[in-house]
């Protein structure tokens, strides 16, 4: 197979030189963040995305290359290979296929065929297959009765040539592709509730008698039929007319109506009962999985990028509040940057201890004495009644000093996670878990990247069915999200965490450690070129890493952009060309130079400062705007002052919301009722659309309709479709 060309045919959108350039950069060991961002005019332009899916495209093929020489290699030891086989292995285009042309020659283990095998029953079985009308089977059989090799009867003879024949159709390739495929295309998931008397059942009565085409069903449903399997709860198999699949496995095999070849059709529906359609069984429902899995972490994945890029509120003192009942509302105020200045408990929440003047007048000496600009409420248990005092508590501090206060509910999905994991008792030795919690949960809202970069992905609460992914992959692709969040925002070298050092580009766990020594060792970073005098952080890390760090404090100001240190020569002689110096940069007195690099030429500006166009557009936009935040040009988080029940929704009612989870079936969004609303698939907009991120990310502003509400059972209809006025 020629990868290049196969990876440029299913790639449309990358010419086939730039194809060979980044398979060149990736053998090299550049990192994906590097390559998107640094190497432009190699790639064409490529997003970190798009270069995920090739490289992952990239290993597959190379794997199954790999595989094709290794099956090779295998049958031509045995002295079996054929130029048939050998042009089914070259044409083959999936894994799948390579084992089923190597399935005849696999050392198996010990078979109703081998036994028939070593019991000297091949000829036999060839002989029946070929099923010539002048050869009496049962005449020949009787030749093949031996006590001692365990055939003491003709009727064993044949019935163990049978098992042979059987296995030869199972091994057949060609019908195990032909059965595969229109299991695919006509086969029916079917399922069956079992052991319905115990708890738990009800979550699976939907499929108490269920069954949907294979080509049709959602990845969510197949999804849930697996947990309910594993849970007990559900009896699942595959569907297909037996009669019409055991014809397809006969086919080349029955040739007449004789003895001989009766007996092959039988063995042939032995085959497939016994072989083939436990084997196709587990395939379809390993492929069913696989690829309800890839979309469960792609789902993951585009639900996790636009959280941890929500933007930051910035510089605001801050109050995580840890909602409780029996044991009290844990609360940490922070400062502008996250350090902790203050924690206590209070208790307006019903239980025991509840007292909620005392609690009111602590939070209020809190804010008054640190200046709290924003309460920052986890949304777990007791957040409701935890919202409902907050916002009693700043119309009483506006009333009575005039000070303006906000409040917003943060998801805490992960925060005791955090807590109770080494990190945090690392971070916050002398805290509880709890007041560990209310910490996080005052951070997540003051920069979500950096705290929420320090829990395992799983926890945080985006995606559907995440716990029943493959780890390993599924771990893969939620570094590559975090790779990509972290080296898109950049990572400020003096004050960045472990948690948020290791995914930047060309650094590890190890390494970023090793940074955090050397500064507490040696104090603040003023150089990026510093950081090679930190332990194991060598030229190829540093080339890696260095474009993607910033130093706020440092003496060059092009340390604190994006600029790559490669191209600082570049982007002197590009300043100097047009009049600027690196202090015009620092005092930022350059707004103008994107509009005289345009009226100058752009082309011409690269050339004459030794750059491509690609990298002079980004060097441009850094140098107007040096220490920018990508986040900040996304739109705010909404925070509110007042609360609304969801007892005051009606349907019609028109409602500013954030998306807080897109699911294959919708979306969920938080209106300020505690309980997140969902809008249907249907419910989203008037064009057909695929699937909800088509259209929504979470952490989006929408404007939606309430359709429905069910109070008991805390369930919210909206649409995102503008209820048309009633005719008069």
């Amino acid at each position: 197979m020629d990868i290049l060309k196969k990876l440029t045919e299913e790639f449309p959108s990358i010419r086939e030189d730039r194809a060979q350039n980044i398979i060149r950069l990736i053998d090299e060991g550049n990192t994906i963040p590097f390559i998107a961002r640094y190497r432009k005019e190699m790639t064409g332009s490529c997003d970190d995305q798009v270069l995920r899916e090739f490289n992952d495209r990239l290993t597959y093929l190379r794997n199954l290359e790999k595989r094709k020489e290794e099956v090779a290699r295998a049958i031509e030891e045995q002295g079996k290979m054929t130029d048939e086989i050998a042009a089914a292995l070259s044409a083959a285009a999936t894994l799948t296929e390579v084992e089923d042309i190597y399935r005849p020659y696999k050392q198996k283990k010990k078979t109703r065929a081998s036994v028939a095998v070593e019991r000297g029953l091949q000829p036999l079985a060839d002989l029946i297959l070929a099923q010539d009308p002048a050869a009496n089977v049962d005449a020949e059989a009787e030749k093949y009765v031996d006590e001692e090799k365990g055939v003491p009867t003709a009727a064993d003879a044949i019935a163990g040539a049978k098992d042979i024949i059987a296995e030869i159709v199972s091994d057949d390739a060609g019908v195990r592709k032909k059965l595969r495929n229109l299991f695919m295309k006509n086969g029916e998931v079917v399922t069956r509730l079992v052991n319905a008397e115990q708890e738990g059942a009800k979550t699976y009565e939907m499929y108490a008698e269920f069954s949907e085409n294979v080509a049709e069903i959602k990845s969510h449903r197949v999804l849930a039929v697996n947990r309910g399997e594993k849970e007990g709860f559900l009896k699942v198999k595959v569907q297909f007319d037996d009669t019409i699949a055991k014809r397809i496995a006969g086919a080349s095999y029955v040739k007449g109506s004789g003895r001989a070849s009766e007996l092959v059709r039988e063995a042939v529906d032995d085959g497939y009962d016994r072989l083939i359609f436990p084997s196709i069984e587990r395939e379809i429902r390993t492929a069913l999985t696989e690829s309800a899995s890839e979309q469960a972490i792609k789902m993951f994945e585009v639900n996790l990028k636009p959280l941890l890029m929500q933007p930051p509120v910035k510089d605001k003192v801050t109050l995580g509040l840890d909602p409780a009942y029996r044991t009290g509302c844990k609360i940490a105020v922070v400062d502008g940057t996250g350090k902790v200045l203050d924690k206590t408990v209070v208790y307006p929440t019903p239980g025991p201890k509840k007292d909620i003047p005392a609690a009111k007048a602590k939070l209020k000496e809190l804010i008054e004495k640190y200046g709290v600009q924003v309460i920052s409420i986890g949304n777990g248990t007791a957040s409701k009644e935890s919202e409902i005092f907050v916002a009693e508590l700043i119309k009483e501090i506006k009333a009575e000093t005039g000070r303006d206060v906000s409040y917003i509910v943060v998801s805490e999905a992960g925060a005791s996670v955090y807590s109770a994991s080494p990190l945090g008792a690392e971070e916050f030795p002398d805290y509880d878990v709890a007041e560990r919690s209310a910490v996080s949960i005052a951070r997540r809202l003051q920069d979500p990247l950096a705290e929420l970069i320090k829990i395992d992905p799983k926890s945080i609460g985006v995606g559907q069915y995440q716990h029943d992914m493959d780890k390993k992959r599924l771990d893969g692709v939620l570094s590559g999200v975090l790779e990509d969040c972290v080296n898109s925002v950049g990572v400020d070298l003096n004050t960045a965490s472990v948690s948020l050092l290791k995914y930047v580009a060309g650094l590890n766990a190890g390494i970023a450690k090793n940074i955090v020594t050397y500064r507490e060792e040696h104090g603040k970073f003023y150089s990026r070129k510093e950081i090679l005098k930190v332990p194991k952080l060598g030229e190829k890390a540093f080339t890696q890493c260095a474009g993607f760090l910033r130093i706020p404090e440092a003496e060059n100001i092009l340390d604190n952009t994006a600029v790559h240190p490669e191209s600082y020569a570049a982007a002197e002689k590009l300043l100097a060309l047009f009049g600027y110096t690196a202090e015009d940069v620092k005092e930022r007195r350059i707004a103008d130079l994107p509009a005289k690099v345009r009226a100058y030429g752009e082309a011409k500006a690269a050339e004459e400062a030794g750059l491509d166009v690609p990298t002079l557009k980004d060097i441009v936009a850094e140098l107007v705007k040096p220490g920018r935040d990508i986040r900040d040009s996304l739109p705010q988080p909404v925070l509110r002052s007042d609360i609304m029940d969801i007892n005051d929704l009606v349907p019609g009612m028109e409602l500013s919301g954030t998306v807080r989870n897109v699911v294959d079936f919708g979306a969920f969004v938080d209106i300020g009722v505690h309980q997140d609303g969902l809008v249907h698939l249907s419910e989203i907009t008037d064009r057909y659309i695929r699937h909800p991120s088509d259209v929504l990310k979470v952490g989006q502003q929408v404007t939606v309709w309430v359709k429905d509400v069910d109070v008991k059972k805390h369930r919210i209809g909206l649409t995102m479709k503008k209820p048309r006025a009633k005719a008069q």
